[in-house]
């Protein structure tokens, strides 16, 4: 998946986060919806200008940004 064609950033829009490409939805309030257990068909029908294609757009951008090395530490969980 080309994420480029539907991701977006400019800093006038959303402070430079990065969004779906003519929406102010950030890659991040989209992934939080997911987190907090909303399924694909809830997400596409609260906001139905996104597509299927735009939230795999979201996973992918999400994976490559993981590629580059910016993980965060977790610290380790107390037994």
């Amino acid at each position: 998946m080309n994420w480029e064609d539907r991701i977006t950033t400019n800093p006038k829009v959303m402070v430079g986060k990065p969004v779906v490409r003519g929406t102010r939805l950030t890659v991040e309030f989209i992934l939080g919806r997911f987190a907090d257990g909303w399924t694909e068909r809830e997400v596409l029908d609260s906001y139905p200008n996104l597509s299927l294609e735009d939230l795999r757009a979201v996973f992918a951008y999400a994976a490559d940004s993981m590629n580059d090395g910016w993980v965060l530490s977790l610290p380790a969980k107390r037994k």
